[in-house]
């Protein structure tokens, strides 16, 4: 995991962190209000029953303080009844527009936000982390918003209300029975705080066990090919046992937590049934006084069990909330994700390193690039070549700004880079990697993410381009055709393919080809290489190759070697010149003879 989550506490710093989640419920502020309102109006009819029904029974004996008699109050409970379904069914139909709709917005300006974000991010977190983010987190604010933090207003209206009737009713008896309060809330917040942090930790341990199980399923050829099947069962096991020690631990606590309640509560109950059976018997109290009150101190004994286990669930979404809160207030490197295209002026495709540096962060001490100097003209196909580490790849990163140089300067057109937006700045480029990633959708949702919702003319036309169509209308569903998870149901050469046909596509300026035959047989290559001659035409083009036969009619070389250009020229001037070019070509060609 990249940053340590923090502990969240409930202090004024975690209640304004969960607060601010509430300026997503304010488009929803008149269902929410509405909810409360229906909330206190249960709550206080609630509180009616036992009093009535105290009183009912003083009806019976003859002592009603009311002139109404066990019909009439018979009917009361039945109109009772009726409202009190009413105000719960709409208040549960509210709360749930709110939470749903409000929490549907948190996890939208959640994935835009992480969207948003600098490469460095992603290399810091796991994707198990991050999907616990955007799942996990969200659905402990969404439950607390359409059902804890009612209940836990509800319970408060209960207390209130339950302790001001007793205080009326039994002064006597409501005395002793608050004695046990504030014991009582003490250790619950105490026992909250402590059961907080352990469920904090059970949430961290699933994200942890979540990451596990996706780095399984999306690398299931690698643990096939390396018959590690019992590897991956015996980590994902070990993580899960973590969490089962965790809950275990989290539930004993809370199990305390209950008993002691449950002991102090009923224990108080039973001596307050018996005081108030001798004032009966004194006749000092109408027994259907006596009758209420066990009933009312049974409710507010169950409302101060209740809080306390819902400050808990309360002081979980606090700490879910400091966890999203942190993401969406994490500065990115573009300001919002929106569809929206960003216009910027059109660029003719000049490329000019000027002595640039750079170091990945927090490995300063060690550099990947040093002093590289070279340009690349409107049209020119460069190419890269160096053996593993040499820095090609993290040139690509730097002219594509997912990394700033330490030093130096990259222009574009005569313009340094940081002068252009962003967005509209990688609009000019496309890249052909060597792992072509799939999206697990059809064929021509794979195309158009090059051009999202471009004519279907233009999509048939660059499948042609890229010498794809013919392969795609031997499907039975053609474009329709779903490829599968990272596009399993498809050759390595059809989906380098589609790349090439989401490439041509886009209609970039500028394009990038990451050793994009490099994985292929010689068929598959030889088709590809023709779809790519095709996209290359007109453009000005970054070619990384291992294969340096496919690189023999570049416009230039660049031979890099441990962070700094050895050789740059022509292949046939490289070959002459007797350097490190040559000497891999000779490995190269060597090897194939």
């Amino acid at each position: 995991m990249g940053k340590k989550d923090k502990q969240a506490k409930v202090s004024k710093e975690g209640l304004r962190t969960f607060f601010r989640v509430f300026y997503y419920i304010r488009p929803y502020g008149l269902q929410f209000a509405g909810g409360l309102i229906l909330l206190v109006l249960g709550s206080l009819l609630f509180m009616i029953f036992p009093g009535a029904a105290g009183e009912m029974a003083n009806a019976a004996a003859g002592e009603s303080r009311f002139e109404f008699t066990v019909s009439d109050y018979a009917l009361l409970f039945l109109v009772i009844l009726v409202f009190q379904g009413a105000f719960s069914y709409f208040r549960t139909v509210l709360f749930a527009i709110v939470s749903e709709k409000g929490m549907a917005d948190v996890r939208k300006d959640l994935f835009a936000k992480m969207m948003s974000q600098h490469l460095s991010f992603f290399e810091d977190r796991r994707v198990g982390e991050l999907t616990s983010r955007i799942t996990a987190d969200v659905e402990q604010l969404q439950s607390a918003f359409s059902i804890t933090l009612a209940e836990f207003l509800r319970q408060i209206v209960v207390l209130i209300v339950g302790i001001a009737i007793l205080a009326w009713l039994t002064p006597v008896l409501s005395l002793i029975m608050l004695l046990t309060f504030p014991v009582i809330v003490l250790l619950a917040m105490l026992f909250g705080r402590y059961i907080r942090r352990i469920s904090k930790k059970r949430q961290d341990e699933i994200a942890q066990t979540n990451t596990i199980a996706e780095e399984a399923f999306q690398s299931f050829q690698v643990v096939k090919s390396f018959a590690n099947e019992w590897f991956e069962t015996l980590r994902y096991s070990k993580s899960v046992d973590q969490v089962v020690q965790i809950s275990l631990r989290y539930a004993r606590i809370r199990g305390a937590f209950f008993v002691f309640i449950i002991t102090v509560l009923f224990g108080g109950i039973f001596f307050i049934l018996w005081r108030g059976a001798l004032m009966v018997e004194q006749g000092t109290m109408p027994l259907g006084d006596l009758f209420a009150f066990i009933i009312y101190t049974g409710i507010i004994g169950g409302a101060i069990a209740g809080i306390g286990n819902l400050y808990t669930s309360l002081a979980g979404a606090v700490g879910a909330s400091e966890r999203v809160m942190e993401i969406l207030e994490t500065e990115g490197e573009i300001d919002g994700v929106s569809k929206t295209e960003v216009k910027g002026e059109k660029i003719r495709g000049g490329l000019q390193f000027e002595s640039v540096s750079f170091s990945y962060p927090g490995r300063l001490e060690s550099p990947v690039l040093e002093d590289i100097d070279f340009s690349v003209e409107k049209g020119e196909k460069v190419a890269l070549v160096g053996v593993s580490g040499s820095g090609k790849s993290t040139i690509v990163k730097l002219l594509l700004r997912f990394y700033n140089p330490l030093s130096g300067q990259i222009y574009l057109d005569n313009r340094p880079v940081e002068e252009f937006d962003l967005k509209a700045y990688r609009n000019n480029f496309a890249l052909v990697p060597q792992e072509v990633v799939m999206f697990g959708g059809t064929i021509r949702e794979n195309i158009e993410y090059g051009k999202p919702g471009a004519p279907e003319e233009e999509v048939i036309e660059a499948a042609r381009l890229a010498n794809a169509l013919e392969f795609i209308e031997r499907f039975s569903d053609g474009f329709d055709t779903v490829v599968g998870d990272r596009g399993v149901k498809l050759s390595g050469g059809q989906r380098q393919r589609i790349a090439i046909a989401r490439a041509i596509l886009k209609d970039p300026e500028i394009l990038i080809l990451d050793e994009a035959t490099s994985s292929l047989d010689a068929d598959s290559e030889k088709i590809v290489q023709a779809a790519l001659d095709n996209l290359l035409q007109g453009r000005t083009a970054i070619i990384i190759a291992h294969r340096l036969a496919t690189i023999r009619n570049a416009d230039k070389i660049l031979v890099l070697d441990k962070g700094k250009v050895a050789e740059q020229g022509k292949h046939e001037e490289l070959i002459n010149s007797g350097g490190l070019y040559s000497r891999l070509a000779g490995l190269q060609f060597e090897s194939i003879n």
